[in-house]
């Protein structure tokens, strides 16, 4: 089965100093047909206002990851770590018994776009920690590069759930395909560009919900940058 997420029909929250796209159920927007996928609960698509962001606040036991696309993420945390982050670098913070941190755009000029990503932990309580990597565009073109996975295998942010998360920038003319094991789910979000996954036509913003299927194919690349999430389907 596959359902298409539209870009538009996420939904939106404008702050001034942030302008934030949900494609799924957070904060002040409910939307029962998209609470989630799986372990997968956020994916928010913020653009912040330069040498704004968001101030000091808490979480806990969740796996937070976040994909810069534009500008300078500036993090710091309860547990003393502090960085400045930038197109290509990813960070992991896994909450666990409870972390506070905050979030900057660290221009005083430029604008920051990034992905918030949220994924539920198999394990709770546990003491928070905090990890980054940097990600060359290089290793993404043309290939699946493992961003995030439950083992922390090549090379890969450890993040504390059965899921794996890739990131690629398909070239044009080619075929890129990812196996899908008995029972698991894939979620393709694509941050921008135009790509065609099943058979499904995407565009920038756009994601598809994948479930009951073997094999996720993604061809027709057009300036594509993409997301895939595998996931347990509970």
């Amino acid at each position: 089965m596959m359902q298409i997420r539209r870009s538009a029909e996420r939904g939106v929250a404008r702050h001034g100093w942030l302008d934030s796209q949900h494609s799924f159920s957070f904060g002040h927007y409910h939307d029962p047909l998209h609470n989630g996928f799986g372990p997968l609960l956020v994916i928010n698509e913020d653009r912040v206002a330069p040498a704004q962001g968001f101030g000091s606040h808490g979480h806990r036991d969740m796996e937070i990851i976040s994909y810069v696309l534009d500008g300078a993420l500036e993090h710091k945390d309860s547990m003393g770590t502090g960085s400045v982050l930038h197109y290509g670098d990813v960070q992991r913070m896994s909450a666990g018994s409870g972390v506070r941190h905050s979030e900057f755009n660290h221009s005083p000029a430029e604008g920051l776009h990034f992905l918030q990503i949220w994924i539920a932990p198999n394990i709770t309580g546990i003491a928070p920690s905090y990890e980054e990597k940097h990600f060359a565009p290089a290793s993404k073109q043309g290939q699946l590069r493992l961003l995030a996975s439950g083992d922390g295998r090549d090379g890969s942010l450890l993040i504390h759930q059965d899921a794996a998360l890739y990131a690629s920038i398909p070239q044009p003319g080619q075929r890129l395909e990812h196996r899908l094991a008995a029972g698991r789910l894939a979620y393709v979000h694509l941050i921008r560009g135009a790509l065609l996954v099943n058979d499904t036509q995407l565009a920038a913003g756009d994601a598809l919900k994948i479930s009951d299927a073997s094999l996720v194919v993604l061809e027709q690349a057009e300036q594509a940058e993409v997301l895939l999430f595998d996931l347990p389907a509970a």
